[in-house]
């Protein structure tokens, strides 16, 4: 029996790059494109009318950008993977469009070679988060993403409830997790976000390097993830850190 190509919708305002991604993905007997979108708002109307496996979506685009897209996709048919394609001065892009749902990102520049491993393993179910680029990308894009908040609060939050440092609840959507998050564990978690090693998050938490290394382990565990930057990315979509 023959298998259906993955189905792919491309989206992207400037046209050279468009097609010539769908070019590229062409050569590929498993992959079809769908459908091409200029802009976040048609990215959305033809994502509604083809109902692609996945589609690589450019961030900045106009008459909505990626990340407005992303959510509008995602509220309405939640199945389709969504990789963010980006910059590298695009962290703050990068931190929404995990908020927003999508399951992974690409460079511009990346290769062809990634371009494909990273179509197949979103429909397969992974993200694509995984490379050591990644890790550092999104710890900037959480400190950008804190520094925001740190000076939105300057000018919205109550004196009495400011503080030093972002702190955050005990997650509140805890059923979702294998077993709860500790509050200690939440503590390593947005350390872990900052991108801080074992040792920098035991000195800033005051405890040993062999209990931070015990709390990862226990958050991979309760998260069913298989490394730090897939905890961050899980811990992003739903809330924990910032």
């Amino acid at each position: 029996m023959t298998t259906r190509p993955i189905h792919i919708l491309v989206a992207d305002d400037q046209a050279l790059i468009r097609q010539g991604f769908v070019y590229i993905l062409s050569t590929q007997p498993d992959f079809q494109v769908v459908a091409q979108a200029c802009d976040g708002q048609e990215a959305a109307t033809l994502a509604a009318k083809t109902r692609p496996d996945v589609i690589l979506m450019d961030i900045r685009m106009p008459n909505a950008t990626g990340i407005e897209a992303t959510r509008s996709i995602l509220h309405s048919a939640p199945a389709i993977k969504i990789i963010l394609l980006t910059t590298f001065d695009d962290e703050a892009y990068v931190f929404e469009g995990i908020r927003a749902g999508a399951v992974g990102y690409l460079l511009k520049d990346a290769s062809t070679s990634d371009l494909f491993d990273a179509i197949r393993a979103v429909h397969n179910g992974q993200a694509v988060y995984r490379t050591c680029f990644a890790a550092k990308m999104i710890s900037q894009a959480v400190a950008h993403s804190r520094q925001s908040f740190r000076d939105t609060a300057q000018d919205v939050v109550p004196e009495s409830v400011r503080k030093d440092d972002v702190n955050l609840p005990v997650y509140s959507q805890q059923e979702t997790l294998t077993e709860p998050l500790t509050e200690r564990e939440v503590d390593v978690l947005q350390q872990m976000a900052y991108g801080k090693r074992n040792v920098e998050i035991a000195t800033t938490l005051y405890i040993s390097e062999g209990t931070v290394k015990t709390h990862v382990h226990r958050i991979l565990q309760k998260m069913n993830v298989e490394d730090r930057t897939q905890a961050v990315v899980y811990a992003l979509r739903c809330g924990l850190v910032r």
